[in-house]
């Protein structure tokens, strides 16, 4: 946090003041908020404070000039010039204060968010490993499932090829045998027979 400088006390806005800025009682607004928040209902934008002093709200340089330095408190007692110091102090560190707040509450946000996403990464992983672990069990067993097909095709295969061998030992087995009673069956002798 810088501490040479204070902040618009509009929360969306938070712009760093260095130039000019519109001091209201306790609070200090960015020129172009201050143009923005203040209507006719004078009233403090940050804390609703009536402001029905003529000096309750006033704009002020935030680099004045060393001349303005020499002059602004010139003429005044020194009791009236501490007055005033002790008034800006306590200005300064109620911004300090406010802006240390500020800053807790936006790390305790953050560590809360990023607390939140933790347990969410957590969840996330641990149902991502769960599926992962499911789905490595079913690539497992569809890989056994795989294994098992192909024995059963080799198997089948062997098989197929015994008995296509068996096959064609038959038909060379019974060929002859099948031609030899064809020709009997079909010799001129049998065939006038049964005519």
């Amino acid at each position: 946090m810088d501490t040479d400088v204070i902040k618009c006390n509009h929360l969306p806005c938070r712009a760093s003041l260095t130039e000019k800025a519109v001091v209201v009682r306790s609070h200090i607004f960015c020129v172009d908020c201050a143009n923005e928040l203040f209507n006719a209902v004078q009233l403090c934008p940050a804390c609703d404070t009536a402001l029905t002093e003529p000096d309750d709200v006033v704009v002020c340089s935030l680099q004045p000039s060393n001349d303005y330095k020499t002059s602004v408190l010139s003429g005044l007692t020194p009791s009236i010039i501490l007055e005033i110091c002790s008034r800006a102090i306590s200005f300064w560190q109620y911004q300090m204060h406010q802006e240390n707040t500020f800053q807790h509450a936006v790390v305790r946000n953050v560590n809360d968010k990023n607390t939140q996403l933790q347990r969410e990464l957590s969840t996330v992983t641990r149902e991502a490993d769960s599926e992962l672990a499911a789905l490595r069990n079913k690539l497992h067993e569809l890989e056994r499932d795989l294994e098992l097909e192909r024995r059963k095709t080799r198997e089948l295969a062997e098989t197929g090829k015994t008995k296509d061998k068996e096959y064609q030992k038959l038909k060379v087995m019974c060929t002859p045998c099948a031609t030899r009673t064809l020709a009997h069956l079909c010799s001129p002798d049998r065939l006038s027979t049964n005519v």
